[in-house]
């Protein structure tokens, strides 16, 4: 017997202003606002309501990927190809302050309680940073561990104890926030470029270069 699953495709909305690449979008105030990321060096902040944008920040270099700090987005934070990692005060037109990373940004992932920060880096490095400090405080790499590509996601499990993130040798690297490795999973023959954790378990998700999808369990 053949289980069939159909879902109805349709765009609610969509948003257009952008002049490059749209790399990365999420909610502000959700789910009256979103504020997306573009390689045209600006972040623009929607009303879903008007369908309209409402601001635009210019940050001076591609933006490849965000993420805000609490419900009501009173903080984003911007991952650049300048090094840099901007934090923008959604209540005033001006950046609020930036950290300087050793090379190009590829991702950001925020803990739940919004207090720790990873940051996949060029260099082939994963950052861990204490946003009560605006300080790193741990970096995460390994012998054969390669950034995949600039767009490549790292990501943390639902504690945060847990960092994960694909490598170009087409593994997925699997740190304890502590420091240690803890596994090295395999399964992909070709680059893996983006990794994220189920919100209710350790199962993980990864997508390759080859358009592969594979789901790891944690049972």
């Amino acid at each position: 017997m053949r289980a069939r699953l159909e879902i109805e495709k349709f765009t609610e909305h969509t948003l257009t202003g952008h002049s490059g690449k749209v790399m990365a979008a999420k909610y502000v105030q959700e789910p009256i606002k979103v504020v997306t990321g573009s390689h045209d060096r600006t972040l623009k902040i929607w009303d879903l309501r008007s369908i309209a944008c409402i601001e635009t920040k210019f940050a001076g270099s591609s933006c490849n990927d965000l993420c805000t700090t609490d419900s009501l987005g009173s903080t984003i934070i911007s991952g650049h190809y300048d090094k840099k990692i901007r934090f923008w005060d959604i209540r005033t037109e001006k950046q609020a302050d930036d950290v300087l990373m050793p090379a190009k940004i590829t991702s950001l992932d925020l803990s739940k309680d919004c207090n720790y920060l990873i940051c996949s880096v060029r260099d082939d490095t994963i950052k861990l940073l204490d946003l009560r400090k605006n300080q790193v405080i741990s970096t995460f790499s390994t012998e054969h561990f390669k950034i995949s590509c600039d767009f490549a996601r790292a990501s943390f499990n639902s504690d945060a104890s847990k960092i994960a993130c694909g490598s170009a040798d087409g593994a997925i690297y699997i740190w304890n926030v502590n420091g240690f490795l803890e596994t090295t999973l395999k399964g992909h023959s070709t680059a893996v470029n983006a990794v994220s954790w189920s919100p209710n378990s350790n199962s993980l998700a990864s997508v390759g270069k080859s358009k592969r999808c594979i789901i790891y369990s944690d049972s």
